[in-house]
């Protein structure tokens, strides 16, 4: 990990995403240089950090972000900036430490290792010691990074680089920004993290598999995050594994967020490989609860008839309760919105089914082809609800975790048991 401060300039921050726009963008289009581009790429928005990082976080596991030929070029530049991204100094982050709890660093833990072994795009996390013993690990803010996250929202153009993660920037409203804008804000309040955490931790209590480390309340606040300290596999070295434990960790992995979604009405939207470790007896860890997306209850309705009908290999109910959540008008995008939900809805039209990366970059390319239809002139075009705009994240982001395990998995066995758990089957 390299040390620098984080860039809080709003016009110094738009010249550096600039200078990835266009290094990146000639590379590729001229098919040169590739992993140059993509070096240089992981440096700027490495030292950006904050949303810019996000982009590149997305773009290192998310099949289908970049064109094939250059794929393994960027996973390989981008993957630092899940877990390494560019730390801040020890000194400020002390500082910060200090000020949020009110009191000395020595005061606060009885040991606390001032190399910190993980750094992401808002916070880095710190292995630390309580008065009792417990190993704990510590989350602090980059100093500033309040800042920059509040100049890259004002930006039009780094907004737009987000949205088109989760969705063609063309296919969104002025609602749809407001609201994954406000998910972001929130990642900068680790009380908010915290409260989430919890909730998920209660919502999957007596889950023999699924962990989630306890908050330590008393060492946390708005900039510091303390939890209980967990080890395991990082995602590669679970897909290492028989297929048998790989297998097990997928079926895992979709009842916690599945039965998030159905059963209680929250997504963990932020699923990248970085917020799993994987344990001995098929236990997975899931860490960062910063960016949960609320989904309305009219909502949750209606993607559990859905879920439901594509179980059921219903076909007609599926497409109907699908128009009735997107919000279609009939005509030609509908047609196109259709048919590219039914494709997201393979593994439970299909099961068991075996998630590929190719599979996952049809899907991620299938909502770019949409946005022909935002300037068709037939009228058909309806705008995403802002409430369900991160939801693409399940295609984009988690259906790519899952790729990575390489393995055919029950989903329509996982979905019926934890219906079944909440007498909603």
């Amino acid at each position: 990990m390299t040390e620098s401060k984080v860039p809080t300039g709003r016009l110094g921050r738009l010249a550096r995403m600039a200078r990835v726009g266009a290094r990146t963008g000639a590379s590729l289009l001229l098919s040169r240089d590739a992993t140059g581009a993509a070096a240089q790429a992981a440096e700027i928005l490495g030292n950006l950090r904050g949303l810019a990082a996000k982009v590149g976080q997305m773009a290192s596991y998310v099949d289908g972000f970049v064109p094939d030929a250059h794929r393994a070029a960027f996973e390989k530049a981008l993957s630092g900036l899940r877990a390494a991204a560019p730390r801040s100094p020890f000194g400020s982050v002390k500082q910060v430490i200090e000020a949020e709890l009110g009191a000395p660093l020595t005061a606060l833990f009885a040991e606390f290792e001032e190399e910190p072994f993980a750094s992401a795009s808002i916070g880095q996390v710190h292995r630390a010691r309580l008065e009792d013993g417990r190993a704990v690990a510590v989350k602090v803010q980059h100093p500033g990074i309040d800042v920059a996250v509040e100049g890259d929202l004002a930006s039009a153009s780094v907004v737009e680089s987000l949205v088109g993660v989760l969705g063609p920037s063309g296919m969104g409203t002025k609602a749809v920004f407001d609201e994954i804008a406000a998910r972001f804000r929130e990642e900068l309040d680790y009380r908010i993290e915290a409260r989430n955490q919890q909730t998920f931790s209660a919502m999957h209590a007596g889950d023999p598999y699924i962990r989630i480390p306890p908050v330590i309340e008393r060492r946390s606040s708005r900039r510091v995050l303390t939890t209980e300290l967990v080890t395991g596999m990082t995602l590669d070295e679970a897909a290492a594994t028989s297929a048998r434990e790989r297998r097990h960790y997928a079926e895992v992995l979709w009842r916690f967020v599945f039965k998030g979604n159905l059963v209680h009405g929250l997504f963990n939207a932020d699923p990248h490989p970085g917020n799993y470790l994987f344990g001995d007896g098929g236990i997975v860890h899931f860490l960062d609860f910063g960016c949960v997306q609320p989904i309305p209850q009219a909502h949750v309705l209606l993607a559990r008839k859905m879920h439901r009908a594509a179980m059921d290999g219903d076909t007609g109910a599926f497409l109907e309760s699908s128009k009735r959540l997107l919000e279609t008008r009939g005509g030609a995008f509908e047609r196109a919105a259709m048919e590219y939900v039914r494709s997201c809805f393979e593994p439970l039209f299909t099961s068991p089914f075996h998630m590929t990366p190719e599979y996952v970059t049809g899907v991620v390319r299938g909502i770019l082809e949409l946005k022909q239809h935002v300037f068709a002139n037939d009228g058909s075009f309806a705008p995403l609800p802002p409430s369900i705009a991160m939801l693409n994240r399940l295609q984009f982001g988690f259906y790519s975790v899952l790729a990575r395990l390489d393995t055919p998995a029950d989903y329509v066995q996982v979905e019926r048991g934890f219906l079944a758990e909440a007498a909603l089957e």
